[in-house]
């Protein structure tokens, strides 16, 4: 079974995914499940455990989504993100299979 998950402490999380409203619970649910989409925002309730984090953790522990959007309305930080995935993918150390994404949400 594929889940789809949303990772954001603020939105309502869409239908037909699982909420992950901090890293951890995203973290356990990558290393429990095959992932089919997963949706990933910066600014979490932790200001230190944040989406870089995550995708710095996801790289370095080959855990990964068939796809990879970023929706934090933080410019900077979602852009961030966005370019670690990438550069994963050019250096090898992430399938170029996965498709990554960066598609701000708004806050409301």
């Amino acid at each position: 079974m594929t889940v789809n998950v949303f990772l954001d402490d603020y939105r309502h999380c869409p239908q037909g995914y699982v909420l992950a409203k901090d890293i951890d619970e995203c973290i356990d649910l990558l290393k429990r499940f095959p992932i089919s989409h997963l949706s990933l925002d910066h600014d979490l309730e932790s200001k230190t455990r944040n989406g870089l984090m995550l995708v710095h953790y996801m790289v370095k522990y080959q855990l990964f989504a068939e796809s990879i959007t970023i929706h934090s309305a933080n410019s900077v930080a979602g852009k961030q993100m966005f370019t670690y995935l990438k550069e994963a993918q050019n250096e090898n150390l992430m399938p170029r299979s996965i498709h990554v994404r960066l598609r701000p949400l708004p806050l409301r």
